[in-house]
């Protein structure tokens, strides 16, 4: 695992993201185990409410220039969110029906389309006001990590910055952490007949916190909350890209390491990308949404940003991601496995402003 910042709790395990920038040979593989399913803490029984989303919206919400959010609008919209979720107007008492002080919590960012220029990435004040929330719990510092694929995604997203420091707003103690697509210390587990490994930021940690987009995709339609689990998480998210990656994607969020420790889903939805995904290569696809979503049910949080997905571009004379060949037939997969809510009329939308 590749800490970016490094702290005491890390020293002398290894990184894995890449000989570009001299890292460590991985820790031998660990002693087998007969389930890496995640148990919450004793007396713990975290929050989960099928069906339910919440989207909350704001009015300016952008900086100058419509890249980022404000501080104070992803603080506005993450409370409301968290508030209209989960009944409590505290945020602290709101994030601990999803975790305890005795928790390592991880945070799942989506950083490749905010690389090279580019802005569509989950927000670092976002994920800034996550951290604030998780602290508000409990939960230490040295127990929260925000982890990715790649340095080049963290840098997207901004929570990194230059000389690979972890943004100054983040408090000491929280960690940025890269896997590379090679830092993992379970056993090979097949499925779908295709061998993998889960990455170790990802089965480290005891709960862990989807920060997903609303993004086009161009091999498997939509990139929501499902795929950002599975693809950004595992070995070889290349072998996986079949068949429009469909069943494929819920095939590996049924798994139970991954099931058992996705708590939360955040859906930094500031803006949206209808067409050109999931890189930022067709700006004028990217629309301002100035929007927050709070689920813990991932089925139907995609569900419903596949349909907001397909309301721009219809909007905007594109056809939808069904007549246009990328049909995201994965959800629907996932929704048959249990792994959440797809039928629309079971879903229940709430909007409100912040």
């Amino acid at each position: 695992m590749r800490r970016l910042i490094s702290r005491r709790r890390l020293l002398g395990t290894a990184a894995a993201a890449g000989g570009a920038f001299g890292l460590e040979a991985l820790a031998p593989a660990r002693a087998a185990r007969q389930s890496w399913a995640a148990r919450p803490p004793a007396g713990m029984e975290r929050l989960s409410l099928p069906g339910k989303v919440v989207r909350v919206t704001g009015t300016g919400t952008l900086q100058p220039g419509g890249l980022w959010p404000t501080r104070e609008a992803a603080r506005a919209l993450l409370e409301r969110a968290m508030r209209e979720l989960t009944g409590k107007s505290d945020l602290g008492e709101a994030f601990r029906l999803f975790v305890h002080p005795a928790d390592r919590v991880a945070i799942k960012p989506n950083g490749i389309g905010g690389r090279r220029a580019q802005s569509m990435a989950s927000n670092k004040e976002l994920v800034l006001e996550i951290v604030r929330g998780l602290l508000a719990a409990g939960v230490p510092a040295g127990s929260i990590s925000v982890y990715e694929q790649y340095e080049s995604f963290l840098w997207g997203t901004r929570v990194v910055g230059a000389g690979r420091k972890l943004d100054p707003g983040f408090p000491a103690g929280v960690a940025a952490v890269v896997h590379g697509n090679r830092d993992a210390v379970m056993d090979s587990l097949a499925v779908g007949g295709v061998s993998t490994r889960f990455v170790r930021p990802l089965t480290e940690a005891s709960a862990v916190i989807n920060v997903p987009l609303i993004k086009d995709h161009s091999n498997c339609g939509y990139t929501g909350a499902l795929k950002n689990i599975t693809h950004g998480s595992i070995v070889n998210p290349e072998a996986f890209h079949a068949h429009r990656s469909s069943p494929q994607i819920a095939h590996l969020y049924a798994q139970d390491v991954v099931k058992s420790r996705v708590v939360l889903h955040l859906t930094d939805a500031f803006k949206v990308l209808y067409d050109g995904g999931p890189l930022d290569r067709r700006p004028e696809c990217r629309v301002a949404h100035h929007s927050v979503y709070a689920s813990t049910d991932p089925v139907a949080l995609d569900v419903v940003g596949w349909a907001l997905c397909d309301e721009l571009r219809r909007a905007n004379g594109l056809p939808a991601l069904a007549q246009s060949g990328r049909e995201p037939t994965y959800i629907r997969v996932a929704g048959e496995l249990g792994l959440g809510i797809f039928e629309r009329a079971r879903i229940g939308l709430r909007s409100v402003a912040a």
